[in-house]
């Protein structure tokens, strides 16, 4: 990057030379996976991270309790498997307590990051000078609709600063502790921390996609899903108990 600097608030870390504060440091990534009853994917989203562990990158899956194989088909992809209390807040803030990261990249169990996806977080967050952020997505499956429902959860998240779980949060270290962390809560914990991150600085939107399963949608329709996702979120925004919001997404399909 030759002579240039950036005046970035917080350190960052990872195999990378960046100039902040006139000091070249390295800059560290860590990954963490929440997962539960995965066993059908979690080799493959792991597999998919091979390059950036390559490249210096930290790899964590989080079990909350699977009665299948996915811990024992994890293992070998990732450098850590802790065992956590079930739900994605506790699971994830597991996982960030025992990162050595200076970066937190949350990413779930069925999704795929994009290539170079270590690249695009420190240079993106340098060169906007943000502390955090999410990438696209694009939902994988053979219905239409998927397509244009990718499209819109990109625009809202683009108008609103609020990023979900499938988007892939990152943040640094010191801003995910600033902000308290993950509420752990049992639904709408991406909402809830994007909106705590949000006091600090609007998010970085990277426009490269994750590809998320679109498994759950098919599974149970494309527009009762949406139409279901929006009565959930509606219902938090209106304060509704996400204990209770839960059972609704839990049972929708039976």
């Amino acid at each position: 990057m030759g002579n240039e600097q950036w005046d970035h608030p917080f350190p960052l870390g990872y195999p990378l030379p960046v100039a902040i504060h006139s000091s070249p440091v390295l800059v560290s990534l860590s990954i963490i996976v929440p997962c539960l009853n995965e066993a059908e994917t979690i080799a493959g989203t792991l597999e998919a991270l091979k390059p950036l562990r390559a490249r210096g990158a930290e790899v964590i899956a989080v079990d909350g309790g699977s009665s299948d194989d996915t811990v024992a088909r994890a293992r070998p992809w990732v450098d850590r498997v802790l065992i956590a209390g079930r739900g994605r807040a506790l699971q994830m803030n597991a996982g960030a307590a025992a990162a050595r990261g200076d970066i937190l990249l949350f990413l779930h169990a069925d999704c795929v990051l994009p290539e170079s996806a270590d690249h695009l977080i420190v240079d993106g967050l340098n060169r906007e000078r943000k502390s955090w952020g999410r990438f696209d997505v694009a939902i994988t499956g053979r219905h239409p609709l998927l397509r244009i429902v990718a499209c819109l959860m990109n625009a809202r998240s683009r108008l609103s600063g609020i990023a979900t779980g499938d988007q892939g949060i990152f943040v640094t270290r010191t801003l995910f502790e600033a902000a308290g962390h993950f509420p752990e809560i049992a639904l709408m914990e991406d909402i809830a921390l994007s909106k705590r991150l949000k006091r600090f600085s609007a998010p970085l939107c990277l426009r490269h996609c994750i590809r998320a399963s679109g498994r759950r949608w098919e599974r149970h329709g494309v527009l009762r899903t949406v139409i279901l996702m929006w009565r959930l979120r509606f219902a938090y925004w209106r304060g509704a108990d996400p204990d209770k919001l839960v059972l609704r997404y839990l049972t929708h399909g039976e």
